[in-house]
């Protein structure tokens, strides 16, 4: 694919005191010819914080500072930075959560949006950041899901995790269970639904079929164990199917996950975090038998419903191994590539331009 065909997409290192810039040098270094072959990548941070992860990392990767996104380059290997220059390097430390770190990863996700909503970027990828660093920094911020949604105008959307074929979308997000509890309408229930189907289809999943969890113990078992599950969740699945959505629930959500597993359902649309966090991480996450070093760090998280792809790795900063060269990549390899397998679909959910 020739130069000017080739998208750009944005690259956020996540809070510098933790793994993402370790994990986006390795990522780089390992995929680049299949990378530079479908896309341009460019990669948002700081550019002494970034000389250091390739220390850290042990690359030779050549680093090529950007003024703007058409100095990138496109042959390599070769790791393109927009400097942001928020970070002071004689205060800072890894595994910290740091006051200057946090808004120096708001300040790149913020650059991200902006380049996004100016057409430059048509995807992004996002390193892990620290909700505790960036809400020191005084930014309020419960997450990148609701920092996006509200820097793109995005009014209708959702999370995704995926690992592999095994994918799990929420209705609630980042709120405390009581909250989510109460936020389980059938509107949102039913608006979560058609953005799973809408978001498989564009993976090219054909005749995709989606299982809905139910909220309580035995989805309710009529109203026994709560109301919300014959309530809400009954009625949006019994509307989306009317609208010939393959879906089915709301299922218990003891049984709900091996059924997935088996490949019964292409996706499983849950009520709160947890409850489809645990699960994924399960099958992502492994650790060695002996000493605590993830030996696998797997699946990734996409936005539903943003007028750009995103998608992000599926962990947090990891303090405790920042700046010594152990971080696994692999959840940030598997962000990047999936951004660039949607990018290469011919259309894109949702993407029907800015608003706000």
């Amino acid at each position: 694919m020739a130069f000017r065909e080739r998208p750009f997409i944005a690259i956020t290192i996540g809070d510098p005191a933790g793994i993402g810039p370790e994990i986006t040098v390795k990522a780089l270094a390992k995929d680049w010819n299949w990378i530079s072959r479908r896309a341009i990548p460019v990669v948002i941070g700081d550019a002494n914080v970034m000389a250091q992860a390739l220390q850290i990392a042990r690359s030779d990767l050549p680093l090529h500072i950007l003024s703007q996104l058409s100095d990138a380059k496109a042959e390599g290997p070769v790791l393109n930075l927009l400097d942001m220059k928020n970070v002071e390097m004689d205060r800072f430390v890894h595994g910290k959560a740091d006051p200057m770190t946090g808004k120096a990863a708001y300040d790149y996700i913020v650059k991200a949006a902006q380049l996004a909503r100016e057409g430059l970027v048509r995807a992004i990828v996002t390193g892990p950041v620290s909700k505790e660093a960036i809400n020191k920094a005084g930014l309020p911020f419960t997450g990148h899901t609701e920092l996006l949604a509200e820097l793109l105008g995005a009014k209708d959307y959702a999370m995704m995790l995926a690992h592999g074929p095994f994918r799990v979308a929420h209705v609630t997000t980042h709120c405390s269970l009581r909250e989510a509890c109460e936020r389980i309408k059938k509107e949102r229930v039913l608006s979560v639904i058609r953005l799973t189907d809408e978001t498989l289809k564009h993976m090219g999943v054909e005749g995709a079929k989606i299982a809905v969890a139910g909220l309580n113990p035995h989805a309710g078992e009529e109203g026994l164990f709560g109301e919300e599950d014959r309530r809400e969740i009954a009625p949006a699945v019994v509307e989306a199917r009317a609208e010939g959505i393959d879906v089915e629930g709301p299922i218990p959500p003891d049984t709900i996950f091996p059924k997935l597993k088996g490949r019964l359902y292409d996706a499983v649309v849950v009520m709160y975090h947890d409850q489809g966090h645990i699960p994924v991480k399960l099958l992502g996450f492994s650790v060695k038998k002996k000493g605590m070093d993830w030996s696998q760090m797997g699946g990734i998280n996409l936005m539903m419903g943003l007028p750009v792809i995103r998608t992000s790795v599926d962990h947090g900063v990891a303090f405790g191994k920042a700046g010594q060269g152990r971080a696994n990549p692999e959840s940030m390899r598997d962000a990047i590539k999936m951004a660039i397998r949607l990018l290469s679909k011919k259309s894109h959910p949702k993407r029907t331009g800015f608003s706000g």
